[in-house]
């Protein structure tokens, strides 16, 4: 009985270590992204005003950076929702507003590719100058993160589905909500560093 319990102890400490050390992970991943994306900041900053005489930052269409902005804030909001639903143990709730959220970031991601379409048809490309490849870089950047979450969150509502509000799916929950207030963060600097100084 004492060798079932101890066994018992065992496996669930066991348990706990792997989901600290996924978290970790998680965390790791973060601070290596950060690092990408300030280098990327890092090239935008130095090549931002090599523009070859075409495409300067005050062409850009800042109503629809505006637009963009607030649906991937609200779509921040809506993920906290979800969250809110997940820690109710509302399954239902929980699914609903992480179906809202994946929906926003591809609203996002659609209006990104709108915009990018747009310069390219203006000959805004780029090869055309140093400046448009720091900014198709960084922006581009961030939008394939922003779809990488949503393929995440599309596969995280597939679980939920079948496996309900567990401990696991709890902790992937966390995670993805922290990973897409993270992208909202970044997209938070793009606008002001790329575009609102950039009309400045």
């Amino acid at each position: 009985m004492q060798e079932s319990i101890s066994a018992h102890a065992g496996h669930e400490h066991g348990h706990v270590d792997e989901d600290e050390l996924k978290i970790l992970g998680f965390w790791i991943f973060l601070v290596t992204d950060c690092l990408l994306f300030a280098t990327f900041f890092s090239a935008y900053a130095v090549l931002h005003s090599h523009t070859n005489g075409g495409f300067t930052a005050k062409d850009f269409d800042i109503p629809g950076f505006i637009i963009e902005t607030f649906v991937l804030l609200v779509s921040s909001f809506t993920s906290g929702l979800a969250v809110l639903q997940m820690h109710k143990g509302n399954k239902k709730g929980l699914i609903g507003w992480l179906i809202v959220t994946a929906a926003l970031g591809a609203v996002f991601v659609a209006l990104e590719i709108n915009e990018f379409t747009s310069m390219a048809l203006e000959g805004a490309t780029l090869q055309k100058s140093a400046f448009l490849t720091s900014f198709f870089s960084l922006v581009g950047t961030h939008g394939c993160h922003v779809t990488f979450g949503i393929f995440w969150m599309a596969g995280l509502i597939v679980q939920l589905s079948k496996r309900g509000i567990t401990t696991v799916t709890k902790r992937k929950i966390s995670i993805i909500s922290l990973y897409w207030h993270f992208l909202d963060a970044v997209w938070i600097f793009i606008f002001t560093v790329v575009y609102l100084m950039g009309v400045m």
